[in-house]
Parts: structure tokens; C-alpha cells; sequence
């Protein structure tokens, strides 16, 4: 056999769709055909107070299932309301799992799937260095994703993320099989959403095209092992693919459908973009906005954002991955500017040129940023120049991530990234 140095082969892999208004209603047919009979709702109190669980309880017990409602998920999950749904979930026999709401509730649902299945301790799963990063036994039971947010991608994507409250960051459990055995995708899911959350969520939405789009590509990395190909394996012709319509459907209806949340038009492209998008870096991965995200989102201190809960500090994980993308883009630059300049075209053909083409993409997300009403940088929830050495710490602890970039992060790279971060405009 032919010995290769670098990777020649990539993988793609996404979970099998249904998309379109009034999907929901047909979720017992579908995890009938999946082999459920016994199903666990896995939502959170504000989605909950929406009506929409009860109304996916009542389409899969019109189906013939049986149903129960978990509704404690907690928004940006943590360690402790991980286990805390785990061991709920433990104390009975289930055979399917139903995640509803944004990547909060399906990450949590996809946690209680595995530690059901296959019990162990949290970390035994979860990513080296915090973890050890063990593989499941074998599969999982059946999972339907339904997304009530156009965001996360969770639904199409092998990875479930939280926040880990003694260490003060986020990391998370990667395989692939904690991917959905089914993503159910209604528009109609998402006119309840406020302007605020709209907006963080599409954000995730567009940092994953992007981070996808900019990875490093998948035959630059050292050659797999079959039985050690991971779940992120680096930009590839079809991941590009899928995030190159990403990024036209958000230069079409994102900030449309935040500045007019009955704009089911609008609101149906941004949900597709989720969608493309998760099909992207579900299977190339993202790098250092995300990587940046967890200690931003672990650390914070007093802010609050509105229409969130308001019972202790949150920087939306959207938010939180925004915040430097202007930066790290800038950084990213020099590894393939002709695909820098594409992605910014898109988002923005009109957009004023700038003097340096590295500057082109980041002014044309800050532009973006300040019409839907993200926080101006780090500054805007609460962190300024004497916190970025515990952020650095707290994203070099991300190395899944940081793999994935396209060129070696070093901890002064990170930092210069965060400073040029407090501010964004």
C-alpha cells in the first residue's frame, strides 16, 4: 500500500432531513419508522412556556408513542444541568430521545443520549486535555433533533458543548455518533423568537459558514488512521459547497428576518443557512472564533443581554463566537485570500472597498454586527485589556479547535486577537 505523509481523503457526513412549515406535526409517523416507543422530550423552561414540546408531544402520541417532558435544560448547558438531565432521564427505560429548542436543549439531549446509553462519567467523554475523549461503545438510540432557533446546527452535527463551572471554560463531547438520527426543520418554530436571540443565534450561523469556509484544508493535516479519522477533518469541496449557500441565504434574509420577525420568507432562508452551514462544519469544523468563544462565555460577569434569562450572567454562545471573528479573520488572511474576499463578496457585494484586502471581510462583519445590535466587541460585555490573559489560557485549552485553523496559533497570536477585540468599530 502506498504510504502518504498527508491526508488524502476526507469525510462528510450529515443527518437526514426534514424541512418546511408544518414538519413538526408529522414527528410521531417519523420516530415510529426510527423504532421508538418510549420517548424522552428534552426542552428548556423558555421553550417550554412557547407551547411548542407540548405541541411536538402531542403529534408524536398521535403517532402511538409515549411521551414525557424533561423541560430543565439550561440555557448555555453546564456540567451540573447535564448531569442533573442525565440522571432524570435515568430513572426510567427510554428508547428515542426528542431534543427541542436551540443547541442548548439538542446538545443536552444528545448528552443524555449517550450517558443513558453507555454510563460513564462525564468526563470520560468529553475532549482531551479537560477529558479523555473516549468513543461511545457502539450506537446510540435514536435521536430527532427540532430546532427552534436558526443557529447552532447542532442538529446536523456530531458535537454537544458546555460549560464547565469549576474550570471557568467550555469544552464539549465530539463523535460521530452523537449526530441526530433525524433533523425535523419548521420555520414556523422560529416566529417567536426575539429580535436579540435572532441575532446571536444567525451569528453562530454565519461564523460557522466562515470558520468552515477558512479551516484548514483537509489534505494539509497528517494522515489518519482509519479507526482515528475524526469528526472535523478540514475544509473539502462539499463542506465549501454547502457554506458558500449558507453565506448567500444570510446576505439575503438575516438582517431581515431580526429587524422583522414575521418575515417567514426571511426566517425560512436563515433557518436553511443553519442548516447548510451545520452540513459544513459538522464535517470541516470551526477554528479560533469558536475556540475564543469558551472562556469568553465562561468568564463573564455581570452581563446580562436582553431577552435571556436574566437569573445570572450569560454572553449568548452567538454572541460570544462574534466578538473576535473581525479579528480573527484579519489573522487568517495571509492562508487564502481569494476565499476571504469570496465570502465578503457575498455577504456584501456593495460594500466599500478597503484599502487592504484583509480588511475587506472584517469591515463587512462589523457593518453587519452594528445593524443587528451585537455588542461592540469584548468591551460591550464586560471584559477589557486585563482580562485576555485568562482568555488566552482559557482558548489554548481549545487545541480540537485550534487544530482546525489555518495556520499555527500561538498564545500571543490569541491575545493580539482578543486586544484588537475590545472594540470592533
Amino acid at each position: 500500500m502506498t504510504e502518504y505523509l498527508n491526508e488524502t481523503v476526507f469525510t462528510w457526513a450529515a443527518t437526514p432531513l426534514k424541512f418546511g412549515a408544518g414538519a413538526v406535526d408529522e414527528i410521531g409517523w417519523d420516530l415510529a419508522q426510527l423504532g421508538a416507543e418510549r420517548v424522552l422530550i428534552v426542552t428548556d423552561p423558555g421553550v417550554a412556556a412557547t407551547g411548542v414540546p407540548q405541541r411536538v408531544a402531542h403529534a408524536a402520541k398521535a403517532g402511538g408513542l409515549t411521551v414525557e417532558v424533561y423541560d430543565q435544560v439550561h440555557i448555555e448547558p453546564t456540567d451540573a444541568s447535564i448531569t442533573a438531565a442525565v440522571e432524570f432521564a435515568q430513572q426510567s427505560t427510554w428508547d428515542g430521545f426528542i431534543g427541542v429548542g436551540g443547541g442548548s436543549a439538542i446538545d443536552t439531549a444528545k448528552a443524555v443520549n449517550l450517558l443513558t446509553t453507555y454510563p460513564a462519567d462525564l468526563f470520560d467523554y468529553v475532549n482531551k486535555p479537560i477529558g479523555q475523549g473516549r468513543a461511545p461503545a457502539g450506537p446510540l438510540k435514536p435521536l430527532v433533533a427540532v430546532p427552534t432557533t436558526a443557529g447552532t446546527g447542532s442538529e446536523t452535527t456530531p458535537v454537544c458543548v458546555m460549560d464547565f463551572l469549576g474550570l471557568e471554560v467550555k469544552s464539549g463531547i465530539s463523535h460521530p455518533r452523537l449526530r441526530p438520527s433525524l433533523a425535523v426543520i419548521d420555520p414556523l418554530l422560529t416566529l417567536s423568537m426575539p429580535p436579540e436571540v435572532t441575532a446571536a443565534s444567525g451569528m453562530d450561523v454565519l461564523c460557522h459558514a466562515l470558520e468552515s469556509y477558512t479551516a484548514k484544508p483537509f489534505h494539509s493535516f497528517a494522515r489518519h488512521a482509519p479507526q482515528n479519522r475524526v469528526a472535523y477533518n478540514g475544509s473539502n469541496p462539499i463542506s465549501d459547497a454547502w457554506t458558500e449557500q449558507a453565506l448567500r441565504l444570510l446576505a439575503r434574509s438575516f438582517r431581515k428576518a431580526v429587524l422583522n420577525g414575521g418575515d417567514l420568507a426571511a426566517r425560512t432562508d436563515v433557518m436553511l443557512a443553519a442548516t447548510f452551514a451545520g452540513m459544513g462544519f459538522g464535517n470541516a469544523g470551526v477554528h479560533i472564533p469558536h475556540a475564543c468563544a469558551y472562556p469568553i462565555a465562561g468568564r463573564v460577569r455581570e452581563y446580562r443581554p436582553r431577552n435571556y434569562p436574566q437569573d445570572e450572567p450569560l454572553v449568548p454562545h452567538g454572541e460570544s463566537v462574534s466578538l473576535t471573528a473581525p479579528a480573527a479573520f484579519r489573522f487568517t488572511f495571509p492562508t487564502d485570500p481569494g476565499k476571504h474576499m469570496r465570502a465578503a463578496r457575498i455577504l456584501d457585494p456593495r460594500a466599500p472597498t478597503q484599502a487592504h484586502d484583509r480588511d475587506q471581510l472584517p469591515s463587512v462583519l462589523s457593518a453587519l454586527m452594528r445593524d443587528i445590535g451585537i455588542p461592540n466587541g469584548l468591551g460591550g460585555v464586560g471584559y477589557d485589556e486585563g482580562d485576555i490573559p485568562a482568555l488566552v489560557d482559557g482558548t489554548m485549552q481549545q487545541q480540537r479547535l485550534l487544530a482546525v485553523a489555518p495556520r499555527a496559533v500561538r498564545e500571543e497570536d490569541v491575545a493580539a486577537i482578543l486586544a484588537e477585540s475590545i472594540e470592533n468599530w
